[in-house]
Formats: C-alpha cells, sequence, structure tokens
C-alpha cells in the first residue's frame, strides 16, 4: 500500500507550489505581464519562483523596476547581475526622468517614494502592461493584508479596497477591460521567516546589505539611517559607527536599518524567528507618515 506520508508538502512546498500556480494561471490569462523587481529579498523569491515555473524555458515576461535614482548602489549591481544571468528584459521607469520633463515634482524634503506610483502608471500605460506581479505579503502592513492575491485596478490604476473579486477554491479572476489592470501577489500568504527559510532552502543570493556590516549611521524619529549621498544627518544628528544590516531594501532616504550581528543567512532566520515587529513597521519612514500611510498610496495606484 502507498504510503500517505509521502505525499504530504512541507510548509514552504506549499507556499511554493501555491505561487509557481499563481504564475502561470497570470501567464495563460494575460497579454501582458511583468514582475516588479527591485533586486530586494521579496522580488529576488518571486524571480526565483518564476523560474521554477517555466524551467527549462526563459521567463516568458519582462522585469520592470521603478528607480527613484536614491537606491542603494548594492542593490542596483546585484539586481543587473541577475537579469544578466537570467536573459530577462529589464524595464527601468525613472524617477529622475520624470521630474527632469516636469511629470512629477520633487517633494521639499526630498523624498522620492511617494512620487513614484505616477512613474510607475506611465510606465504601465506606455508599455500596455495588464498584469503587474507584485512582492508584497499579508504580514508586512494592516493594507495589504486585506488585499486579494489578484488585486484589480480600474483605468487609472486605482485600488478600491470595498471592490474586491472573491477568491473562492483558489480560483481568480482575471477578466478586465481595456485600460484596467490586475496587479498579483503571489507572496500573499508567507512571511518574511517563510522568505528567509525560502532563500536558505534554494541557495538563493541577495545583496549583501541584508548582511551584518560596519556602517555610518544616525538616529531619526527611533530608527537608524545609514549615511547616504542622498540620506545626509541634520543638525544635532549625531554620526557613529554600528554594526547593522537592512530588513527590507527601498529609497535610502527613506529605509532604516537595525542593529544586528546576523551576518549569515541561518543567523538571519534566528534573528527574524523572533522578533514580533515587522520590517515595514521597524524601518520605512515612508509609513510613518500616517496610519494609513499604505493603504492611501495603493489608493493612488502604488504597488
Amino acid at each position: 500500500m502507498t504510503d500517505p506520508q509521502r505525499y504530504q508538502l512541507s510548509q514552504l512546498q506549499a507556499l511554493e507550489a501555491e505561487a509557481i500556480f499563481i504564475i502561470r494561471e497570470v501567464v495563460a490569462e494575460f497579454e501582458r505581464p511583468v514582475l516588479l523587481f527591485s533586486g530586494g529579498k521579496d522580488s529576488i523569491t518571486m524571480l526565483r519562483l518564476a523560474e521554477k515555473a517555466f524551467h527549462p524555458a526563459r521567463i516568458p515576461f519582462p522585469v520592470m523596476h521603478v528607480d527613484t535614482g536614491h537606491n542603494f548602489q548594492e542593490v542596483l549591481d546585484f539586481r543587473d547581475r541577475r537579469v544578466e544571468e537570467l536573459g530577462v528584459q529589464l524595464v527601468v521607469a525613472s524617477v529622475q526622468e520624470a521630474i527632469d520633463n516636469g511629470s512629477v515634482v520633487e517633494p521639499p524634503d526630498g523624498t522620492r517614494n511617494r512620487i513614484q506610483t505616477p512613474v510607475l502608471l506611465d510606465a504601465l500605460e506606455k508599455h500596455r502592461f495588464t498584469a503587474i506581479f507584485g512582492g508584497a505579503r499579508r504580514d508586512e502592513d494592516k493594507a495589504r493584508a486585506k488585499e486579494r492575491i489578484f488585486s484589480f485596478r480600474d483605468d487609472f490604476g486605482q485600488w478600491d479596497p470595498k471592490n474586491q473579486r472573491p477568491e473562492l477554491w483558489s480560483l481568480y479572476n482575471g477578466r478586465i477591460h481595456d485600460g484596467e489592470s490586475i496587479r498579483v501577489f503571489p507572496l500573499s500568504n508567507w512571511t518574511e521567516l517563510d522568505i528567509w527559510q525560502y532563500i536558505e532552502r534554494e541557495g538563493i543570493g541577495l545583496p549583501s546589505i541584508y548582511f551584518a556590516h560596519e556602517r555610518e549611521v544616525f538616529s531619526r524619529r527611533g530608527m537608524l539611517f545609514g549615511v547616504h549621498p542622498y540620506c545626509r544627518p541634520r543638525d544635532g544628528e549625531e554620526v557613529g559607527v554600528r554594526r547593522v544590516r537592512y530588513r527590507t531594501v527601498g529609497d535610502a532616504s527613506l529605509t532604516a536599518a537595525v542593529e544586528s550581528d546576523a551576518d549569515t543567512v541561518a543567523k538571519v532566520i534566528a534573528e527574524v524567528a523572533t522578533t514580533r515587529i515587522t520590517e515595514r513597521g521597524a524601518t520605512r519612514g515612508d509609513d510613518k507618515f500616517s496610519e494609513a500611510a499604505m493603504e492611501d498610496r495603493k489608493r493612488e495606484g502604488y504597488f
């Protein structure tokens, strides 16, 4: 008799199977999908899942990065290396170009996360992408926790949390009209710990800033920001060298580090397993503007 234990999946295997099914479903349903790839751990994981979903063939859609111009160089270097290794097309939507041509206006504080949205929407319209893979997870933020895996966006790219489609029995409704699109989140049911355990299992490479290193930092609003050309200390903010790592990667002007000695994947997993604050809640300055900062941006068309 066949042993039923042989057919049981681990949690990671189940999450991987679900994500690969979603990715394949999108490619089957939509004419022009694209994957948002910033070089951060979640989009790196998603790119690995896409690679496995279509192996031995190439990934059948391009990747896109909304480049604010304030990124960490280590992350950009990793992004370019990974894209070259996989032989996929990289589309870069530049916030700096949008500022130069007058499409958007840079805020007085010099931060650019909040002006990514119109640049993203312009790029989606220009390339006529109909399905956009994002690396958002429900454990990151309250707004992301209530968003569907297939997230419908109207012809202005906007999200209405009160007008979401049911997803019973893993059935996803991808029907859209001209100008509309679907944001797709294959990692919705993953946690930060799941991501790191999958990275360990698959032997996935990451930018070096995800691991503990010495860096000049200063404290602002209770967070440690690295000294960067686009993130300078203000009067009264003292600079010191600390051993830190980054839990999440975004704009250098708004992404903080955490003190850590975790310089290997195994040590990061042990550290993440004991934390009770999400990486966005602990280190992202753009989520501190208001309690509903993420939801407000998603309503406007943010990832």
